[in-house]
């Protein structure tokens, strides 16, 4: 898709929701002996849902797996809406749009692999990183130069804001001098 149709598209969102596994990390599972599974995050994706909040786009996570490392990120992060262990995850973004009165051209979706494809066909704005899988990607309107949990999230979350004329930059000054 050209760069003035996302551009296009990305004015309208009101809600970005995002898969974790692939998307929020590099989709690695790291177990340690105790079976106890761990994360690692990027600090550039952080930031740009913390500026994406402070603007007044409701953030949403939306995951199959269960884990206290996600629910833990999420919370330091301020994400709005937090779902776990969710397998067919298309009604629960249907309750959160209806929620907030949302329509399907509001909301951005970035997922990576194939229980991602019902939401990323409905989204008005469907998105993945660099490394998803061809049947992801295939459907997507933005691609993300960056791989999951190396930048994708930050890289959309950029364009989100500054298509609807929002400078992060200009987030974090002015909630620096808030403080």
């Amino acid at each position: 898709m050209d760069n003035k149709t996302i551009i296009e598209k990305a004015k309208k969102i009101k809600l970005m929701a995002f898969d974790v596994d692939g998307v929020f990390t590099d989709g690695s599972l790291t177990f340690g002996e105790d079976g106890k599974e761990y994360k690692t995050f990027n600090a550039k994706d952080g930031q740009g849902i913390v500026c994406v909040e402070k603007a007044g786009i409701i953030t949403v996570i939306i995951t199959a797996r269960e884990n206290g490392t996600v629910e833990h990120r999420a919370k330091n992060l301020g994400i709005t809406e937090f779902h776990q262990g969710i397998k067919y995850k298309l009604p629960v973004l249907e309750e959160i749009m209806k929620k907030y009165n949302l329509a399907y051209e509001n909301v951005s979706y970035m997922g990576d692999d194939l229980p991602d494809i019902c939401i990323l066909e409905n989204a008005g704005l469907s998105c993945c990183p660099k490394d998803a899988v061809d049947e992801v990607k295939n459907i997507c309107d933005f691609i993300s130069s960056k791989d999951g949990g190396r930048g994708a999230i930050r890289e959309l979350c950029d364009i989100v804001l500054t298509s609807q004329g929002i400078i992060p930059l200009d987030i974090v000054k002015n909630s620096q001098k808030s403080k």
